[in-house]
């Protein structure tokens, strides 16, 4: 049986699922390119993520400067893949010139960001956010997303708010980890679920007989 956070986390670890994947999941970790990826993830698959990537870094334009200062239509067309383009286009415009003008620039904003201000940002939830948080600025957030809650369902846990979902997967984790281990262990965790969802479901079930 799986009773908390720490014992999915190793159950999940026995399957080595992040074995040719990144080192910590997220490709490009530590960059201003996760805080692109995390807006055009929202609502698409990640292979259509990775074209709209291309199509930025082909343009030179995987930069706040570069954001911030592009036309609005020609951005559209390089995200087009990702879907919802017009109006990630705006996000992704609006958030770098206010990344720029609280920031000054991605290093400081990575030192500095708060989750408060992350979440004042138009278009920036609470997925998002800790994207942002734990693949970009290398920080401790646990990501819970669909996957999570899938996962957890097929274990007999149901959650009411996305902040309950995250309780659940962070408890026991720093007393387990270890505080300087933490932003490692929550961006392979998130990975390892996704992974985990993505090979073994049936259908709209999840094997989780392969966990206990």
């Amino acid at each position: 049986m799986i009773d908390d956070a720490p014992a999915l986390y190793r159950a999940l670890e026995a399957h080595r699922l992040l074995e040719n994947k990144p080192p910590m999941w997220w490709p490009a970790y530590g960059t201003f390119e996760v805080v692109v990826g995390a807006v055009l993830t929202q609502n698409s698959q990640w292979t259509r993520v990775e074209q709209s990537l291309e199509n930025l870094r082909a343009a030179r334009m995987l930069s706040p400067e570069a954001l911030a200062q592009a036309d609005v239509q020609v951005l559209s067309e390089r995200i087009r893949p990702s879907g919802l383009f017009k109006n990630k286009s705006r996000v992704l415009q609006r958030f770098s010139a206010a990344l720029l003008e609280t920031f000054g620039d991605f290093e400081t904003f990575k030192e500095d960001v708060s989750r408060e201000w992350l979440l004042a940002q138009k278009g920036v939830g609470p997925e998002t956010a800790d994207s942002m948080l734990c693949y970009a600025c290398e920080r401790d957030a646990m990501v819970v997303d669909a996957y999570t809650a899938r996962l957890l369902a097929a274990l007999g846990y149901a959650f009411e708010t996305y902040d309950d979902l995250q309780a659940w997967c962070t408890a026991g984790m720093a007393e387990t980890f270890g505080a300087e281990q933490l932003p490692s262990v929550y961006a392979r965790f998130h990975g390892m679920i996704v992974e985990y969802v993505k090979r073994y479901k049936q259908g709209k079930t999840v094997a989780v007989d392969l966990l206990v």
